[in-house]
C-alpha cells in the first residue's frame, strides 16, 4: 500500500512542474565554465508543424563579477548545415539587480532565446553552447539548462 502511494504522490509531483518537450542540465565542475566546456544538447524534432519556445537557464553565485554572459550558440541541422550566433545573457540590470530568482548567494536567471521558433527540417538538431567571456576559466558559473517548450496553438 506505501509503494501506491509513493508512486501517486511522485506523478502528483511530476504533474505539478513545467512541462518541457526537452530539458537537459549541465553542473560545471568546480562552479567555473571554461572554453573547453561546449556544452551540447541534442533533441529529435518530429515534426515541422509544431513551434517552440526556446530557454536558457543560468545558475550563477552572486559573486559573479559581470552584469552579462557572452556565449555562442552554434545549431546543427539534421542536414548537416551549421549556423552560429553570438549572444550577451543580461544577468543583472544596468544598477546591478540580478535578473531572475536570487536566494542567499545563488541566482537562477532563466532567459528567453526565442519565441515561436519553427524547425523547417525534421529529424536530429544539436545546440552547442559555449562560453565567449575574456575570462578562462570563468567563476561562479554553477549549472547551464536548456529548454524547448512547445506552444500551444492559438484558439
Amino acid at each position: 500500500m506505501f509503494g501506491l502511494l509513493s508512486m501517486v504522490a511522485l506523478f502528483f509531483c511530476i504533474g505539478c512542474g513545467e512541462n518541457f518537450y526537452y530539458q537537459k542540465k549541465y553542473t560545471l565542475d568546480e562552479q567555473q565554465w571554461t572554453y573547453a566546456d561546449s556544452l551540447q544538447f541534442e533533441m529529435t524534432i518530429p515534426d515541422t508543424s509544431t513551434t517552440y519556445n526556446l530557454y536558457l537557464e543560468i545558475e550563477h553565485g552572486t559573486d559573479y563579477s559581470k552584469q552579462n554572459l557572452y556565449t555562442k550558440i552554434h545549431t546543427t541541422f539534421p542536414d548537416g548545415k551549421r549556423l552560429s550566433e553570438q549572444i550577451s545573457i543580461e544577468l543583472a540590470d544596468k544598477t546591478g539587480k540580478w535578473n531572475g530568482n536570487c536566494s542567499s548567494d545563488v541566482c537562477t536567471a532563466r532567459i528567453f532565446l526565442q519565441e515561436g521558433a519553427v524547425f523547417n527540417q525534421i529529424g536530429d538538431y544539436t545546440f552547442t553552447l559555449e562560453q565567449f567571456m575574456r575570462i578562462n576559466p570563468l567563476p561562479s558559473i554553477k549549472s547551464i539548462s536548456f529548454m524547448l517548450e512547445k506552444t500551444k496553438p492559438d484558439q
